[in-house]
């Protein structure tokens, strides 16, 4: 079993961000070829490596958000805690990855889909042109022990931007703003009322009453923002004392700047600060957000705005419709919008291979819960692509993915990986 943590560690040495996976790649490939597999790879970037008679597909996704120091990880172990000094980990999903590895170095019968730059968009599993033989597959990307996922989210991203009118504004300019904030995943830590830096600050610019002149928040798509700044101009000493007084609890800064700035459109203000960012609805059969949206990116600067929202939902009709409500939103206060990296949810399904992988969980932990999750696991996109093929998800329990905060547990990756060993 430490074998498996030790590939981990092996992995966090390897730049394996998005869009930086060339290197992990290619550590990949060198190592399934001293045991006598084939390897596959597409133009994706995608990688599989098979026996010759596989009994089932273990999939995973190679690349990672790297938020703090990442790529460079140093990670910390702490009894049972593994952790990184300062960055994400990368657990989501090197942990999957180092299983892998662990299980082609045994030779077991079986085939492992590797997949490139899932956390940018699933753009790995959406471009895929392997070919899988096997009738089921185990996806190994989620994030809680004894749970088998049987669904997940679909999801849409918006991007809206507009020309900005703005003009002269007297007084003194200030730099504002907001910084280690939680943060998060977008989606399965949307209903964990973690606090958007952005939507934060543009409240306490809004009730203090000084203007808008520049603003910039966020660190990616998929996660809440924990980080935002902004320049502000106050044009009396009573405008700065009310910023003063309206301060957030959490790490807020501000100080004189140099230099002239215009004035913006107050109703970007306005947008931001009231911007409804989180659990929209709820799936009580499920016990999970059935929709969500996050304000996950703002450029604001000189005659532009640009922001960036994710939307997720658990029925691809409702996303739909979600998306039409929120573009409206942003086109009536101006803005020209564009949909991007659109995923579909993955329906929920019990079927034989579910059960009788319910059945080895629960051998291995004494427990088991069948769940789906707020999430775009890349089983909707296989699932589409490979309708005859029986899907289910599992993993170890990491916690705060996507963040600096982000951490695994020991245990739990050494009962998972028994789980995958018994169902093969």
């Amino acid at each position: 079993m430490q074998e498996i943590i030790d590939n981990f560690l092996e992995i966090t040495k390897i730049n394996h961000c998005s869009y930086q996976t060339q290197d992990l790649k290619q550590y990949i490939i060198n190592f399934a070829k001293d045991y006598n597999y084939n390897i596959e790879v597409d133009s994706a970037k995608n990688i599989l490596i098979s026996s010759n008679n596989p009994k089932i597909c273990l999939q995973a996704h190679y690349d990672m958000v790297c938020v703090g120091t990442a790529p460079k990880i140093e990670p910390i172990i702490e009894g049972n805690i593994l952790k990184a000094k300062n960055s994400s980990l990368g657990a989501d999903n090197g942990i999957a990855i180092a299983m892998m590895l662990e299980l082609i170095k045994e030779g077991v019968e079986a085939e492992f889909l590797f997949t490139n730059d899932e956390e940018v968009g699933l753009i790995g599993a959406k471009n895929l042109e392997l070919k899988i033989k096997s009738t089921k597959l185990l996806n190994l990307d989620s994030e809680d022990e004894a749970q088998v996922y049987i669904g997940c989210a679909g999801g849409i991203d918006i991007k809206a931007t507009k020309e900005l009118r703005s003009e002269d504004c007297s007084g003194s300019f200030y730099k504002v703003s907001l910084s280690n904030l939680p943060g998060g995943h977008s989606g399965v830590d949307i209903d964990k009322n973690i606090p958007n830096a952005i939507i934060e600050l543009a409240k306490i610019i809004k009730q203090s009453g000084a203007k808008l002149c520049a603003f910039k928040g966020g660190e990616r798509i998929n996660s809440i923002p924990a980080n935002a700044e902004a320049i502000v101009c106050c044009d009396t000493l009573e405008s700065i004392e009310n910023i003063l007084t309206v301060k957030s609890k959490y790490n807020f800064e501000y100080k004189v700047i140099d230099g002239k700035y215009n004035c913006i459109d107050e109703v970007i203000l306005e947008f931001l600060a009231t911007y409804k960012s989180g659990v929209l609805d709820y799936n009580r059969e499920f016990n999970v957000v059935q929709n969500s949206s996050n304000l996950a990116l703002v450029d604001i600067k000189d005659t532009k705005a640009t922001i960036e929202v994710s939307l997720r939902s658990m029925d691809n009709n409702q996303l739909e419709n979600l998306s039409k409500v929120v573009k409206e939103g942003f086109e009536i206060v101006g803005f020209k919008t564009e949909l991007n990296d659109k995923y579909p949810a993955w329906k929920p399904e019990i079927n034989s291979f579910t059960k009788e992988l319910e059945s080895v969980v629960e051998e291995v932990f004494n427990r088991c819960e069948q769940k789906v999750i707020h999430a775009g696991l890349e089983c909707g996109i296989l699932s589409q692509k490979f309708p005859n093929i029986k899907i289910a998800s599992i993993g170890p329990n990491i916690r705060f993915p996507h963040s600096k905060r982000e951490f695994v547990e020991i245990n739990s990756v050494y009962k998972t990986y028994e789980v995958v060993k018994r169902l093969i």
